[in-house]
């Protein structure tokens, strides 16, 4: 169905409500054009759902938006966000008029499956970290970059972003800008630090090529790297040592930075500080998944496991 044809059964009243709300909420927030496109599909989809009840997006009680939550084969994750519009828009309503009754209210939200990072075993991490080439431009830059992530636990944003500045090779500390613009002081080991520096000194300057880019790690045009190229490489190496491609996310290295740091008695406050984390409770489900392996290490060796 066409879209100008999926809009004809909405009310012009609820179509024109729509593209207020979306307007209100691009110039308050600034919201990405993706966003929007998805509050107002979910919007569209429930004012025609309304319609074919003699309902409209203004006169919606509490029970209709339940029981359009409650149809069948609708996953939770798509109930919450169809709920995170909603809610959104009945309160723009109910800010534009003081009597309107807002329905989404009283509405419960709906429980999430809480899903664990992903980290790798250690052993699958050493051998992650020695797949790159070290004998290859390209592989030196790997080999710096997967141990670097490792051993700070950086945002994968985080560690293709760094300027060469961020780094004191004599203090062993880089300076990095996190979520919100916050910068915060994290300490590189010895060994990310001898791969940095057999990188910056046998590749970096290859790959610049002459000149002098401010990022840190460079790609073969001389340019920063990206996320999706640090992705793509990580894949690559994982898939060469032989760990399922489930078993991999952009993030691995820095949710196994986590959980091994966990699991050799590292403070969880400490971790929170290294993570750039703002909240404890952000944090705390690494605690989680340092428990899962040991549940599944005692299953796995103890003679009544």
């Amino acid at each position: 169905m066409k879209k100008e044809e999926s809009r004809s059964s909405i009310a012009e009243a609820d179509r024109l409500s729509i593209s207020t709300f979306l307007e209100r909420v691009w110039s308050e927030d600034g919201l990405a054009d993706r966003t929007l496109e998805a509050y107002r599909r979910d919007l569209e989809a429930l004012a025609r759902w309304l319609a074919a009840r003699g309902r409209s997006l203004h006169t919606a009680r509490r029970e209709d938006i339940s029981a359009y939550h409650g149809m069948p084969a609708v996953a939770v994750r798509s109930i919450a966000r169809r709920q995170s519009a909603f809610r959104r828009y009945y309160a723009f309503l109910a800010r534009s008029e003081p009597d309107f009754a807002d329905p989404t209210l009283l509405i419960e939200r709906p429980k999430m499956p809480r899903s664990l990072p992903k980290a790798l075993a250690e052993r699958e991490i050493e051998g992650l970290l020695n797949a790159p080439d070290a004998t290859t431009v390209l592989g030196l830059r790997d080999r710096a970059m997967l141990e670097l992530m490792y051993a700070s636990g950086l945002r994968v944003s985080e560690l293709v972003e760094l300027p060469l500045a961020a780094l004191n090779t004599r203090q062993g500390v880089l300076r990095v800008t996190g979520k919100g613009g916050k910068d915060r002081l994290v300490p590189v080991g010895e060994l990310a630090l001898e791969h940095i520096g057999a990188y910056l000194a046998g590749a970096r300057p290859a790959l610049a090529k002459g000149r002098q880019p401010a990022a840190l790690f460079l790609s073969r045009r001389g340019e920063g790297m990206t996320r999706q190229m640090f992705w793509t490489l990580v894949k690559r190496y994982a898939q060469a040592i032989g760990i399922h491609a489930k078993r991999i996310s952009p993030h691995v290295l820095r949710h196994s930075f986590a959980t091994h740091l966990l699991n050799h008695g590292a403070d969880l406050r400490a971790l929170q500080m290294l993570l750039g984390h703002s909240s404890l409770s952000t944090t705390q489900i690494y605690t989680l998944v340092a428990k899962e392996g040991l549940k599944r290490l005692h299953a796995q060796h103890h003679p009544r496991g």
